[in-house]
This record gives structure tokens, sequence and C-alpha cells, in this order.
């Protein structure tokens, strides 16, 4: 594969493309604008919901984001949500009524659209009191379809939560998760960050053979396998979660290092 050239380049953001205080290097840029001046653009796939792109579009402005890992497709120029495959209430009611029987301590929050909602009892981390974010009951979370449904648990080792929420789960709806907390992320059945990318690259008439895909964390598994099945390139960070390594392709260093422009100009 020495002479492999992607025709899309595809990044997670946080832990990856960004630096720990959320900044993107000017080196990191220059290297992205150089491949898309050449005509391969880049694919942002992340966990993130829209409204947290807001700082990144002032920075890359430009092509589709996957958001909410591939419930979402958000058009960076515009901001606006192109296409969705939300959670539906009766999902939604019945994993949240059997979670709560099964782990009582389990607090819900919900995204959708630029909106946040969670219980009062659900702790958010970041941007609390942030235009869109706001209180509700589980009734009312539960009652319209969401992006994402967030199960968090402030006592449980995270990988043990997870599993019970996969097993609670099973096959009504996709489990993740990209957080050192023990906080899943469950989206509609078969979305993934792959089955977002599969549409972008798709309108790009590029298949995954042709795609590089960087990440750090379990919720980038689908995606890594999604072109390493293929014949692409899944590079995991240095830092990267041992699961995820065990699907990557090559390793680059870490987001502090600039490991996506280091492995890019590589290429």
């Amino acid at each position: 594969m020495s002479d492999w050239r992607p025709r899309l380049i595809a990044s997670d953001m946080d832990g990856t493309l960004l630096h720990w205080d959320d900044t993107v290097s000017e080196s990191t840029l220059a290297e992205l604008e150089r491949w898309r001046v050449d005509g391969v653009p880049l694919v942002l796939a992340t966990g993130r919901p829209p409204r947290w792109m807001r700082r990144i579009r002032e920075v890359l402005g430009h092509g589709i984001a996957v958001c909410c890992n591939g419930a979402v497709l958000l058009d960076l120029e515009l901001f606006e949500v192109i296409d969705e495959e939300p959670l539906h209430p009766d999902i939604l009611e019945s994993v949240t009524r059997e979670l709560r029987r099964r782990q009582p301590d389990t607090w819900f929050a919900v995204e959708y659209g630029l909106e946040f909602r969670h219980e009062p009892i659900y702790k958010p981390r970041w941007d609390v009191d942030a235009p869109g974010v706001a209180e509700a009951t589980l009734d009312e979370m539960v009652a319209v379809p969401v992006a994402k449904l967030l199960a968090r648990h402030e006592h449980l080792p995270r990988d043990e939560f997870v599993a019970l929420v996969e097993d609670v789960i099973g096959n009504r709806a996709t489990v993740t998760h990209s957080s050192s907390d023990a906080l899943a992320e469950i989206s509609a059945l078969g979305v993934t960050k792959a089955s977002g990318l599969a549409k972008v690259a798709a309108r790009h008439g590029v298949g995954p053979e042709d795609v590089v895909v960087f990440g750090d964390m379990p919720n980038d598994i689908a995606a890594f396998q999604w072109v390493r099945e293929a014949g692409g390139r899944a590079v995991a960070m240095e830092h990267a979660h041992p699961d995820l390594m065990a699907v990557a392709t090559d390793v680059t260093g870490t987001n502090e290092d600039d490991g996506v422009a280091a492995f890019l100009q590589a290429l």
C-alpha cells in the first residue's frame, strides 16, 4: 500500500483532530487545506451534537459533518441538518424503562436538532447553561424522536455500565461510548459513524477502499471496520482505546503531536 492515496479523509474530533484545549493547530489546518485543494475533502465524524460544531465551523466551515455518532449529517457551511436517523419514542420508552429497572441510579438525557434535554438529577459535564440546554422529565424526553439517548451512572465503572446497557438494549438500538465516564451513547439500530460516513462518501462517489479514517475511542470502531474490510486505512491515535487499536490498520502520533497531519504528510 506504499502508493495508496485517499480520496476522502474522515476524522474524529475530540482526542484526534483537536488538541485537548479544543483547538486545531495551524500545521494541521495547512495539511488539510493542501489535500482539499487537491480534491480530497475532509469529513468530520464525531459523537458531538450539531450544537457543539459552531467553533469548528469557524475553522473548517465547509463540507458535511457526521454528528451524534452517525445519526445526523450537518452541512457546516449552511449550518443545517440535512439528514437524520432518530431513535423513536417506542424504543426510547422501552429501553429507558428497562435500564431504570435494572439499574435504578441510571440517569438520562437526549440530543435532538440543536437542543439538549436532561433529567434534573443528570449532571451535564459541559455547557450547563448554554442555549438549547434545559431540564425535562423522562416522560417528556421519550415522547419525541431524538438523535441520541445518553445514559449515565455516577458510580459504576465505565465498562461495567456500558456492558449492562448493551445487555438491556440487545438488538433494539446501537450502543457505544467515547468518554472516560460511565456514559453510554445510544443511537437507532444500525446507526454508527460508519453508516454516516457511507452516506457522505456516496455523495462524493467514493467507496470505503478509498477512505482514511482517524480516531481514538470505541465509537470509531464501526468506521474503522468499514474501511479496513474494503482495503482503506483505519488510523488509531497513539493513545487510542485498546479496543480501537485492535481493529486499526495503522497507528499515528497523539492529537497533541498532530498525529493526523503527520500521517497525511507521510502519504
